[in-house]
């Protein structure tokens, strides 16, 4: 055919996927100029001013793409509300627990296990939602109107005559119990924002509705990786029924907290009615538990199919029967009690005893399940021989236990003026002793925390070393610099830290498990602090006791003073809150499946953003399109072709680089990115490189030993060793960043959309996914396209539409954990 007769090549599109810390879109598209052209002011489609209108004259980007970024950093940093997230942060490791879990296979799937880890996971997680609304009730129904409130020394030299109505003798609101019932209003309150937080975002993240046709639940096979089933990323109903069952669970711990002392008076003073009253309350809190226990483990997530339906009675009805019993234990304790007098401390040892206990059962039951799944279907990758999972619970419990102790520990020091909460002669008798002996193992924990980075110091400052000495040879023809192979070879060792991250982060976990195993026996044994349990017990001994003790207190405290400052920092200085956004866009990536209270997954509404886009640009267009994402954006980008029908996924190629996949996700989630699951992703996705350096830390290979290479490293960093013709001035160490900036990048790219133009998309035809040869560094291959991978009559594809599949005839409980 002449060349005036061929048809004009498609229009071709690069949607560039930002990473961590988000760039803009100028920086992303090297323009000032940029356009939005589809999305909101959180998550939006930009272009250049000038490629607007490019659909309409595709003549002028004859071999090169149209570029376009999606800018997706506010869903992590926007408004000042964002720093409230904070509070959430033992939420969100919890949650990272439940997608740690080892990977099973088709032939292995070991659905029971699974399913109980689900469980293990959920009622962990409630127990961390019982812990900080049981610390709230510990500042403001023990510390302060039970100990301060009767006490006319601390209530005076504290707050002055603005709570003298609650002293002895100062009114109708003095007794005990209706200081309880006023303060109640404290816990009752964070309770409510958490719901609040949570209902908000649930309405923005989880009910984004996915593209119809993404995955055809009917005839996608039961093995498909989870990433790519329709519901993974649409966890609404699931969300909706934890949120309830873990409000109703922070309403029945403030009833509780209100009700057991009362019930307590009651049986001491002999009077049957209220005694009776007092039994039966707590008799109806014990049933609404064990029901919101029953709601918790009785389902975990269905990704068959993206459920639109929620559970009404369990949405609705138990928060109100929670909020029904709180309002009458707050009644009965409202009810007049002559003579009734504070002293000690309110119960508190034994709840925070078993909260503790019930969560290192659950972390060690947890190890189990994980190594027995490990064990049927052993991954060398995986974080900790698949304890991944566990330690991370751990370090959750762990961060739960010292946030609510540091404000409990903080608090009662500076009620406690100058003496110390549970020491001899100290005005008030403190918080619960349980909470003292967790501040007290904190300096052991310290000192083992700085000899393990010491170690690794060491260790980095050797490689670094043994580094520098090849470094020269890499760049032939170079004259060898010590100082700069130094600092090259610093950087690869830096780096090269990343990979001994999983046994720093076992090593402080399975050490926090047993010093808090050590805190709890301390605390049941001798029912006395640290300094006062050590008492007669040697000079060493005591002053250790004593040492760690005070030492442990100001820890805590300062710890929380820095969590304050840095929150109210973060909510006034946008900088400061990217800084916090960085925090969350590694750590809420995943689904709230086990913690409704949880930051919410940014990527339940990016990924379905991303499927949409490239559904929507293919099908009107029928061009051809490379989404290329740099670091976290590269696992929003897989995530994305993941979720596309097959006819659009043969039209688009994806570009890694600086990706975590392999090196980071593949470690830790092993379940959802593991070997397995990211050779399924190179079968469905065979126009797919990624690009790595030595040098980078976070970024890596994503299949090292795949039999058609998908990686292409370690990259030249620096480009160049010394000064040159060609680079005059030093180049720089790039690490983790500027990737476009390298070379092989284009190369790569042009590679990839010049092999979507050739085959018209990759080839099915074998078991194995091998298809055509993919394309390498120096060039494509140009094979004859695949009739079977070419649109009938080169017609173009429909555009979305919203996925309104019927329900389901049965409910099946969750497969998935």
């Amino acid at each position: 055919m002449p060349p005036s007769l061929e048809p004009p090549m498609p229009l071709a599109l690069e949607l560039l996927v930002h990473g961590v810390a988000g760039a803009g879109p100028d920086e992303l598209l090297g323009d000032p100029r940029t356009v939005r052209v589809t999305g909101d002011s959180t998550a939006a489609v930009f272009r250049r001013a000038e490629d607007t209108d490019a659909e309409a004259h595709p003549e002028r980007y004859a071999g090169r793409p149209v570029p376009e970024a999606y800018c997706w950093s506010r869903l992590t940093s926007g408004n000042g509300a964002r720093a409230l997230w904070l509070l959430l942060l033992p939420f969100m490791v919890a949650n990272l627990a439940h997608w740690a879990r080892p990977a099973t296979s088709a032939a292995e799937p070991a659905p029971r296990a699974v399913r109980t880890y689900g469980v293990l996971v959920r009622m962990l997680a409630l127990t961390l939602t019982v812990l900080l609304i049981a610390a709230a009730c510990e500042v403001a129904l023990d510390l302060f109107a039970w100990q301060c409130a009767a006490s006319g020394t601390c209530s005076a030299s504290r707050f002055g005559s603005r709570f003298g109505f609650l002293a002895p003798g100062g009114g109708w609101w003095a007794q005990p119990g209706r200081r309880l019932a006023l303060a109640a209003l404290v816990p009752t309150g964070l309770t409510g924002l958490l719901w609040y937080l949570s209902n908000r975002t649930w309405s923005a993240y989880e009910s984004q509705p996915p593209p119809a046709g993404t995955a055809d639940p009917d005839t996608a096979p039961d093995t498909a990786p989870a990433l790519g089933r329709p519901g993974f990323w649409y966890g609404r109903r699931l969300v909706a029924r934890l949120r309830a069952a873990h409000t109703t669970a922070g309403l029945l711990t403030v009833a509780a907290a209100v009700a057991a002392p009362t019930a307590a008076h009651d049986r001491r003073s002999g009077a049957p009615v209220l005694e009776t009253l007092g039994c039966t309350l707590q008799s109806l809190l014990v049933a609404g538990g064990l029901t919101v226990a029953c709601v918790i483990c009785r389902r975990g997530r269905t990704e068959a199919r993206a459920d639109h339906r929620l559970e009404r009675a369990a949405v609705t009805m138990l928060p109100g029967a929670g909020l029904a019993l709180l309002a009458a234990a707050l009644l009965y304790a409202c009810w007049s009690r002559p003579g009734w007098t504070s002293a000690g401390r309110l119960p508190g040892d034994f709840a925070f005893g078993v909260l503790m206990l019930g969560q290192g059962a659950c972390v060690l039951a947890l190890g189990v399940i994980a190594a027995y799944l490990h064990r049927r279907v052993p991954d060398p990758a995986a974080a900790l021989r698949g304890l991944g999972g566990p330690a991370v619970a751990m370090l959750g419990c762990a961060l739960g236990g010292v946030m609510t102790g540091g404000v409990a520990q903080r608090v009662a020091d500076w009620l406690d003026g100058a003496a110390t909460p549970g020491m001899a002669g100290a005005p008030l008798p403190g918080p619960p002793v349980l909470l003292s002996w967790q501040a007290a193992v904190l300096p052991p924990l310290m000192l083992v925390l700085a000899l393990l980075a010491a170690w690794f110091a060491g260790r980095t400052a050797r490689a670094r070393c043994r580094l520098a000495g090849t470094v020269a040879a890499e760049y032939p023809g170079e004259e060898p610099d010590q100082d700069r192979s130094r600092r090259i070879a610093g950087a690869r060792a830096a780096a090269a830290l990343t990979d001994s991250a999983p046994w720093f982060v076992g090593a402080v976990s399975g050490i926090t498990l047993l010093l808090g195993a050590g805190a709890l026996a301390g605390a049941w044994l001798t029912g006395r602090v640290p300094g006062e349990a050590a008492r007669g017990s040697g000079p060493l001994l005591e002053s250790a006791a004593r040492a760690a003790q005070d030492t442990g207190s100001w820890l805590v405290g300062l710890g929380f003073v820095l969590f304050v400052t840095w929150g109210r920092r973060a909510y006034r200085d946008p900088a400061a809150r990217r800084t916090i956004g960085i925090l969350w866009d590694v750590g809420t990536f995943w689904p709230r499946a086990a913690h409704p209270f949880a930051p919410p997954c940014y990527a339940e509404r990016a990924v379905p953003d991303l499927t949409w886009r490239m559904t929507a640009w293919t099908g009107r267009t029928g061009g051809r399109l490379v989404i290329s994402g740099h670091s976290q954006g590269s696992v929003l980008a897989a995530a994305a072709v993941w979720q596309l029908p097959p006819e659009v996924r043969r039209r688009v190629a994806l570009l890694t680089y600086g990706s975590p996949l392999g090196r980071l996700y593949g470690r830790w989630f092993p379940a959802h990115f593991g070997p397995g699951p990211l050779t399924a992703l190179h079968r469905d996705v065979d126009c797919w490189r990624n690009l790595w350096r030595a040098t980078d830390p976070i970024g890596g290979p994503v299949l090292p030993g795949a039999r058609q290479a998908v990686d292409r490293g370690p990259l030249a960093d620096p480009v160049a060793y010394g000064r040159s013709t060609r680079h005059p001035l030093p180049a720089p160490i790039l690490c983790h960043g500027d990737y476009q900036a390298d070379p092989a990048f284009a190369a790569e790219r042009g590679a990839l959309l010049a092999r979507l133009a050739a085959t018209g998309g990759p080839d099915r035809g074998t078991a194995d996914g091998a298809g055509p040869a993919r394309a390498t560094a120096h060039g494509p291959d140009r094979g004859a396209p695949d009739p079977r991978d070419q649109d009938p009559a080169g017609a173009a594809l429909p555009a979305p539409r919203f996925s309104r599949e019927p329900a389901a005839p049965a409910d099946p409980p969750g497969t998935t954990g």
